[in-house]
């Protein structure tokens, strides 16, 4: 088992246990849904670890538009993709990270994110474990307010 088999297995299995009609509520005092969040770590993870939008065809390039950061289901002017294909890209994702050798992990990223001071892939991995576990609790949250009214 790898670090990011128990938080992705959590994730997903959460995520399969949502109600569907809960997913595209926005809570007063949120800024996406449920939806966006389980497609944001979906796209985030891939592009710190393969290079997503531009060296990654593991997903459908649409996504970017549906899930980069700072983007908002308001603005989506089509469907976004359905939860259980978001799913299953999750899956498959974790298999593909899982795949991923030593070697490529400590190589140095060839970009500067924004935030923190990452070095190699494996920094970014770690990373997406972190970003993953924060999504979910944002989730969970919207879950608990959503499902209280």
């Amino acid at each position: 088992m790898t670090r990011i088999d128990f938080p992705r297995n959590g994730f997903i299995k959460f995520a399969k246990g949502l109600d569907e009609r809960i997913v595209d509520v926005q809570p007063h005092g949120f800024n996406n849904t449920i939806h966006w969040h389980i497609g944001h770590v979906l796209v985030s993870t891939e592009g710190f670890l393969f290079g997503y939008p531009k060296q990654s065809a593991n997903i459908p390039e649409s996504y970017h538009e549906f899930f980069a950061t700072g983007t908002k289901p308001a603005d989506w002017s089509t469907d976004a993709p359905s939860l259980s294909e978001l799913i299953e890209h999750l899956e498959q994702q974790l298999a593909r990270i899982n795949n991923l050798s030593d070697e490529f992990l400590a190589k140095e990223i060839p970009f500067t994110l924004p935030f923190g001071n990452f070095k190699t892939y494996e920094d970014l991995y770690d990373f997406s474990i972190y970003h993953e576990s924060d999504h979910l609790g944002q989730i969970k949250a919207m879950k608990r307010i959503i499902e209280a009214k």
